[in-house]
């Protein structure tokens, strides 16, 4: 069963930094929008409110698939301009899950007590101040632990680039196997599978470091440490 252990892992390996470029993409434009759009809904102005909404409902309420297929095959024929696979996949990526990160950021910053606004307008802080020095550092140390699972959620859909041919983990070991025997198609997506949770394991702790260092910083005792194996899997839950 494990003739072609080496070819396996070599293959997928080669499709590991497309994997990887996608995520870090994807999560770093799913931070600018999920607090983009997360503080516009908790805006005074009902345009801002409505525009944010509209996106996120949006990009909640359809196929992560259909808009892949959208943005790559779609968007290119009515601007004339082809896409590169990559970052059709980090728009998508980090567009979709913007939303649901919008409304962790939305959720996060109404949790911090009332006391913490009434405080700050206090001290004669504007708004801006209020939630830049007051809020958003308490709602910030909320955040990490859903935002930990959605970024797991987000590792694991760099999977769909597999549709578009963007060279990915997937895509990599699905080319192997017209090669390789049917027997070779447990160790194919075993190995697969290993790749993604190793990911998804060093995803958790980093994200557990910064939790301890919020916490540790607005002078809270810092989490318990958990294993990271029961984050992987409340991640995929």
């Amino acid at each position: 069963m494990f003739d072609n252990l080496g070819q396996i892992v070599s293959s997928i390996l080669e499709g590991l930094p497309v994997t990887v470029a996608a995520t870090v993409g994807g999560v770093a434009l799913t931070i600018v929008l999920a607090f983009t759009a997360g503080l516009a809904m908790l805006s005074k102005s009902r345009t801002i409110r409505f525009i944010s909404r509209v996106y996120v409902e949006g990009f909640r309420g359809t196929s992560e698939v259909v808009q892949l297929f959208w943005i790559y095959f779609v968007l290119p024929a009515l601007v004339g301009l082809q896409i590169i696979p990559l970052f059709a996949g980090i728009l998508v990526l980090g567009f979709n899950h913007g939303a649901y990160g919008a409304e962790i950021v939305r959720g996060a910053v109404q949790s911090v007590p009332r006391a913490q606004y009434e405080g700050a307008i206090a001290l004669n802080l504007g708004p801006a101040d209020r939630m830049r020095r007051v809020i958003l550092p308490q709602a910030v140390v909320e955040m990490l632990p859903p935002f930990n699972n959605l970024f797991i959620q987000l590792l694991k859909s760099t999977a769909l680039l597999y549709f578009i041919s963007a060279g990915e983990m997937t895509e990599r070991g699905e080319l192997l196997r017209p090669a390789l025997p049917m027997s070779q198609l447990t160790v194919i997506y075993g190995v697969e599978l290993l790749f993604y949770l190793l990911l998804a394991i060093l995803i958790t702790v980093v994200m557990r470091a910064l939790e301890r260092a919020g916490a540790r910083r607005l002078g809270r005792r810092p989490p318990a440490r958990r294993k990271v194996f029961a984050s992987s899997a409340a991640g995929g839950a």
